[in-house]
Formats: structure tokens, sequence, C-alpha cells
């Protein structure tokens, strides 16, 4: 689904599958643990970076995905505007579906 939606989103200038556990070349961020691969990395047509760790709804709000999103979030805060994280879900708390989900990222709205 994750797939599908950033491929039929007009704003995504190209993106890939990230791949765990390659560190020499994918993208990672550091956990209190381990690394963190998440699951996908865009670049937008403005030029940002986008990633997005896709999660099913039984994983979505545990500790370690709590840990992820708060990282991950921190990091694109922390880009100056550069970088945009998405925790997204098949169905969020507004209603959105994934596609819609990274569209609102990506637009800000």
């Amino acid at each position: 689904d994750c797939a599908l939606a950033l491929d039929a989103q007009s704003g995504v200038r190209h993106w890939v599958r990230n791949l765990a556990l390659q560190p020499e070349s994918s993208f990672w961020l550091q956990t209190s643990t381990d690394r963190f691969y998440p699951d996908f990395v865009a670049e937008t047509l403005d030029g940002r970076r986008l990633v997005v760790e896709y999660k099913g709804k039984r994983y979505a709000t545990n500790d370690d995905s709590d840990e992820k999103k708060l990282l991950g979030e921190t990091w694109a805060r922390e880009s100056n505007g550069r970088a945009l994280f998405l925790m997204a879900v098949k169905k969020n708390e507004r209603g959105l579906g994934v596609h819609d989900q990274i569209k609102a990222k990506i637009e800000g709205w």
C-alpha cells in the first residue's frame, strides 16, 4: 500500500525501498539500542527528503514504534526544513489513508 501510494504522489520525484541492516548504503537513525531503518526514502519535487515508516495497526503504538516516531520527528525538525518524517498507517486517526497521509505531509496540511 505504501509503495503504491508513494508511486502515485505528484509531489515525489523518486523513492526507494530502504534496505534494513545495510548501514553502508541505506538510510538509518540511531535508536537507544540499535539502528532504525525506515521503510521508504523519497525525494520530493522541491528537493526535500521524505522518510516513511509504514506500520500495521497492531504495531503503530508499541514502545518501539513510539521511539522510532519520536526519533524521526526530531530528525526532521532539526533538518531546517530539508526533511520530512511520516509514521504512516493504513488509516490514521483523522481517517486519512496512506496516500493522503503522504500528500498531507508533503503539502503541510
